[in-house]
């Protein structure tokens, strides 16, 4: 192994990122809590401009770069909004617009819903990415690169 292994289509890795908004204000970091994101490149997670954003880096290297709403969490889609009645919420809540709360899927796993209005027994809520419809930057630091199991077998 070596650690010049530069990140390629199936390479496995792990980075430190800052995430902020085109106006500078931080949205995410793995940095508060030291714990460095791993990825696999090619395996759908990311967009494929994120990716090509990666490509040639290896272990050490810093980059910034900034992306576009498509190439990050998406447009928002009105199909994601989603208009509920208050009795679904436990009457001891104290719903308020901007809450971010979690709604159990069919499955068992949470999705995360932004309170956008409550009127009357009306609450809007929002599935979109919190994110979405934003420009971003990405302050990416490479901390380590790991080549996937395609790439050390045949081609």
């Amino acid at each position: 192994m070596t650690d010049s292994l530069v990140i390629g289509n199936d390479s496995e890795v792990i980075l430190h990122f800052d995430l902020k908004l085109e106006d500078g204000s931080a949205a995410d970091s793995t940095r508060v809590n030291n714990k460095p994101a791993k990825m696999v490149m090619g395996d759908g997670s990311l967009t494929p401009n994120f990716e090509a954003c990666l490509l040639g880096l290896k272990k050490g290297d810093k980059k910034a770069f900034t992306l576009e709403a498509n190439d990050a969490f998406g447009e928002p889609n009105p199909n994601n909004m989603h208009y509920m009645d208050r009795s679904r919420f436990g009457s001891d809540l104290s719903i308020e617009e901007g809450m971010i709360l979690a709604f159990a899927q069919p499955d068992g796993s949470e999705i995360p819903g932004i309170i956008r209005s409550v009127a009357g027994d009306s609450v809007t809520v929002d599935f979109n990415h919190p994110l979405a419809g934003q420009t971003v930057v990405f302050d990416v630091e490479i901390v380590d690169v790991k080549s996937g199991a395609s790439a050390q077998g045949e081609k």
